[in-house]
């Protein structure tokens, strides 16, 4: 099993025992360690909350996001919208709202469990038009040229490759699409000892690009008007870098120009 495959079947083990938990504890928002044996630890910092607004079910928030992709993605009503790494269904029943009746919510998640968590909140919600499939990004199971807008929430820096997975977006969306995808990236290289540990890798950190190496491969993707539409600063508590860290290294990691940032880009197929 080469690393990639590695990083995939890390990320499918921890998702799925999210969405088999009854507690919306993830490594990814709540910084939880990683590792085996270590204490989970019920604080988000990386979330942002999804209360008020319409088509927001909180049976099906959990706490997985670093952003709120909807908000910029521009949905109108009959739109075809596709949600990459789908969990529960939160941001695709957020999508459903805004499409109405004549549009199409397809959400794509390469982990069994949390399709099945997403189909049992579909099926209390009574949606006809929103579906869930299971599927990786690099690799989506959807045609091409189907989709008016992608959204995406916190999964694309999970993906070991990021120039496959922006070049299944742009095949399977529309002429004159645009997406919306929050991420999370970094402002310089980060220590070897997060982006080493594998585990660290469902915790949304490990994975994440430098921001303009991030926004240099969707540039060359093809996409066009690229903009990055919100940024926010995240601070690791030292509770989830003491489990790859020493002390001496967190203050180094601290005192240093490195900085991990939630972005929202949105980018448009010409």
């Amino acid at each position: 099993m080469d690393s990639s495959e590695k990083v995939k079947s890390v990320v499918k083990n921890k998702y799925g025992e999210i969405a088999k938990s009854s507690s919306a504890i993830s490594c990814c928002s709540s910084g939880c360690g990683c590792g085996t044996g270590s204490k989970i630890t019920d604080y988000s910092f990386v979330g942002e909350s999804y209360h008020g607004r319409s088509g927001y079910n909180p049976d099906a928030d959990l706490n997985l996001g670093c952003g709120v992709p909807t908000d910029i993605a521009k949905i109108k009503e009959g739109d075809v919208v596709v949600d990459l790494g789908s969990g529960a269904g939160n941001d695709a029943f957020v999508a459903r709202s805004l499409v109405g009746a004549s549009g199409r919510v397809i959400g794509i998640d390469m982990t069994e469990e949390m399709i099945k968590k997403a189909n049992e909140n579909n099926k209390k919600m009574g949606y006809a038009n929103v579906e869930f499939l299971f599927g990786e990004i690099e690799t989506l199971p959807v045609k091409d040229n189907l989709a008016d807008v992608i959204i995406s929430n916190c999964v694309l820096n999970l993906v070991p490759d990021k120039r496959k997975a922006f070049a299944e977006i742009f095949r399977v969306m529309k002429k004159g699409g645009h997406f919306s995808i929050s991420d999370i990236v970094t402002s310089g290289e980060l220590p070897s000892n997060i982006k080493g540990a594998a585990e660290a890798y469902a915790g949304c950190v490990a994975g994440a690009l430098i921001e303009e190496e991030y926004l240099k491969i969707i540039k060359e993707t093809g996409f066009a008007n690229i903009q990055v539409a919100k940024k926010r600063k995240i601070t690791v508590p030292n509770e989830m870098l003491e489990t790859f860290l020493s002390k001496k290294e967190i203050a180094e990691f601290r005192g240093s120009e490195v900085g991990i940032y939630s972005i929202t880009v949105y980018g448009e197929k010409k």
